[in-house]
């Protein structure tokens, strides 16, 4: 019996690690906001999140916004993609003036970056309507408190379209809570990040406690402000188009009846 459990317990632990594929989507964009999101000294970036049940290695992601009218993917000069934890983790401000509240935010400083403009990423871009209109979006009016609630900026127009993130090499994150960070630099205009559903419902990825969407500029930082709650009002709430996919690191071991 003693050799039996011994071989038990070594088959366990030499056990390779299998992988099955991880795919998260926010669902169908809409139309119901557009938020700049871009990097370099005056940056703006919003964020959404996302929760990886187990240790997950992140290959790629998507992400859907507003271009300039006219614009292709010719006009991107540069794209940043973040991985922040939830707040207070990566953070030294504990309680931050000019934010009306930091809980369920993004941490104050990234946990992985990818950015073209250096390596780790690779991106191309699929137009997918010459023609788009987002009902509300939000450019310059992020504020600290109490100047936060605008409404937002208005509509914004432009032509909608994917990009498509490859990451190399793969990102391998923790089981944890997490946001996510898509900025794009044009060399003329703003790029503005379309919402998702909210609640995700299919073709998203439906999961408990999800988050609304945040945001913030070199003014605010560390601080960030709720983009529905803070900035637009009236109890709105949004989460932003996205997709992540990958494979979920799992381990199976071999058991044996002694």
């Amino acid at each position: 019996m003693k050799i039996f459990c011994l071989v038990s317990v070594l088959l366990a632990t030499t056990s390779p690690a299998l992988a099955d594929p991880y795919v998260f989507s926010t669902g169908t964009p809409n139309n119901q906001l557009a938020a700049a999101s871009r990097p370099g000294s005056a940056f703006k970036e919003a964020a959404d999140d996302f929760v990886l049940p187990l240790q997950t290695t992140l290959t790629g992601a998507t992400f859907t916004g507003l271009l300039p009218s006219g614009a292709s993917g010719a006009s991107i000069s540069q794209v940043v993609v973040k991985i922040y934890r939830v707040f207070p983790l990566d953070s030294t401000n504990p309680a931050p003036p000019g934010s009306p509240t930091r809980v369920n935010s993004p941490s104050d400083t990234a946990y992985e970056a990818r950015d073209t403009a250096t390596d780790g990423l690779s991106v191309s871009f699929t137009l997918l309507n010459p023609s788009f209109t987002a009902l509300n979006s939000v450019l310059n009016g992020i504020n600290p408190a109490p100047n936060n609630l605008t409404g937002g900026d208005g509509a914004a127009s432009g032509a909608e379209g994917v990009v498509n993130a490859t990451f190399i090499p793969a990102i391998t994150l923790p089981a944890g809570h997490y946001f996510f960070v898509a900025q794009v630099a044009l060399f003329s205009g703003d790029f503005y990040w379309l919402s998702g559903s909210r609640p995700i419902v299919s073709p998203g990825t439906p999961f408990v406690s999800d988050l609304q969407a945040w945001i913030r500029n070199a003014n605010l930082a560390p601080n960030w402000l709720r983009i529905g709650t803070d900035i637009i009002g009236s109890s709105s709430s949004f989460n932003l188009a996205f997709t992540l996919s990958g494979q979920d690191d799992r381990i199976f071991a071999d058991s044996f009846e002694p």
